[in-house]
């Protein structure tokens, strides 16, 4: 009997923490994000828009066809639909970009996820992608061509470039509805408030000259 009792506790005991730890799968068809909770109904922890009042539109996007503006500092554009853009995404866990290069030189600065790992296809164009590892880090790139694909683990900073001299065009898959995005040089140079120069100088090992002036163009950026 003791031992009875003994595997039941244990069955119990591993139930709740895997319960604990998350839900394996949405308990919905789907949770249409509203702004407001008013007129909403609560649903797997979430104020979400009443299914029977669900539109296509709630589940639509256009405009991947169009090109994007790549005219900038680093010759690039990223259309990003996520749960912003489509609020049917909500519990779902993915969103979609279209990526735009310049020619010669067109770039995705060096970048993380911090919530979504990223999976890569050229249509047009050809790129030079990377990402590097955590500690001790280690770099691991490949050129890609139409029809290429490329995954990009979540977390890691990780970078595309275009080195044709024709525009190139990429789609990429996010396992995240709001995988979020940290562009390091702008994180790093240009937050507000700005981080003390001493402390950047000292990690880039640099003059402190050379990081206000680097400050000071990202803050314009």
């Amino acid at each position: 009997m003791k031992r009875f009792h003994f595997l039941v506790f244990l069955a119990l005991a591993l139930a709740f923490s895997f319960a604990s730890a998350f839900d394996p799968s949405p308990l919905q068809d789907f949770c249409v994000a509203i702004p407001e909770p008013k007129n909403a109904v609560f649903v797997n922890g979430k104020f979400c828009k009443n299914p029977n009042l669900t539109v296509a539109e709630d589940f639509f996007f256009w405009g991947l066809n169009v090109p994007g503006n790549t005219e900038n500092r680093v010759g690039s554009n990223v259309t990003l639909v996520n749960v912003d853009r489509i609020r049917g995404l909500n519990t779902l866990g993915i969103s979609l970009a279209r990526l735009d290069f310049a020619p010669n030189g067109g770039l995705n600065p060096p970048h993380t996820h911090p919530r979504g790992t990223e999976i890569l296809v050229v249509v047009e164009g050809t790129l030079y992608v990377g990402f590097v590892t955590s500690n001790p880090n280690r770099l691991i790139t490949k050129v890609l061509y139409p029809g290429d694909v490329f995954v990009f683990p979540i977390g890691l900073i990780h970078f595309q470039f275009n080195i044709a001299k024709t525009n190139a065009v990429a789609f990429a898959g996010l396992s995240s509805q709001n995988p979020g995005v940290i562009t390091i040089a702008d994180a790093i140079f240009g937050p507000n408030p700005p981080i003390n120069p001493d402390v950047l100088a000292k990690a880039f090992q640099l003059d402190k000259d050379e990081v206000e002036k680097l400050q000071k163009l990202f803050e314009n950026a």
